[in-house]
C-alpha cells in the first residue's frame, strides 16, 4: 500500500538534487510520506500551475520547492495554492545571494518561507514541524530528533576536550 505524500519537493531541474536529497533523506528519517518532481516556472509554466491548483486536493499539506538564478518557482508555486510553500535557494551565480533575494522578496499576499541557501535539510525539519501541528507521533520524532542533535555537541565537546595546544586552557 501506497502512502499519500503530505510533502512535495519541487526543483527547477534535477541539477538541483544533490542539493534536494537532503531534504528528501530528512523526510525519510522522520517516516514522512513525500514526492520529489522537477518543475520549471519558465520552462513548464502550465505544469507548474496545475500542480499548484492541485496539490492540496491531492492531500498535500506543505511544498518544499527550490530554485537558483532567477529562483521564480517558490513564488509561482504560492501565488496559485494556500498550501505553506518552503522555499530553497539554490547556490549558483553570486554564492545563491541572488536565488535567496528572489525567493525572499515576495510580493504581499504571497508568502514563501524561506530558508538558507542549500538548507534543504532545514526545509524538511520545518515542513516536519509543520506537519507536527496535527501529528502528536510526529512531534514526538522531531523531539528525538533534536535531542539528538544535542548529543552531538556534547561528544564534540568531549573530543575537543582531549586536543592538545601549549596554551589551551580546558
Amino acid at each position: 500500500m501506497k502512502a499519500t505524500p503530505l510533502v512535495s519537493i519541487i526543483m527547477g531541474s534535477t541539477s538541483d538534487l544533490p542539493v534536494m536529497e537532503k531534504a528528501a533523506r530528512q523526510l525519510d528519517a522522520l517516516q514522512i510520506p513525500f514526492e520529489i518532481n522537477a518543475l520549471s516556472a519558465h520552462r513548464t509554466p502550465a505544469e507548474v500551475e496545475a500542480f499548484a491548483r492541485g496539490a492540496a486536493a491531492r492531500g498535500l499539506r506543505v511544498v518544499i520547492a527550490a530554485a537558483g538564478m532567477a529562483a521564480a518557482l517558490p513564488g509561482v508555486i504560492a501565488a496559485q495554492t494556500t498550501l505553506p510553500v518552503i522555499g530553497v535557494p539554490i547556490k549558483g551565480m553570486l554564492d545563491g545571494l541572488d536565488a535567496l533575494l528572489s525567493i525572499v522578496q515576495m510580493p504581499p499576499g504571497i508568502p514563501v518561507a524561506t530558508v538558507g541557501v542549500n538548507a534543504a535539510q532545514n526545509a524538511a525539519i520545518l515542513a516536519a514541524q509543520i506537519l507536527a501541528q496535527t501529528d502528536d507521533d510526529l512531534a514526538r520524532r522531531l523531539i528525538i530528533y533534536k535531542e539528538s542533535l544535542k548529543d552531538k555537541i556534547v561528544k564534540a565537546n568531549a573530543d575537543l576536550a582531549e586536543v592538545k595546544f601549549d596554551y589551551k586552557t580546558n
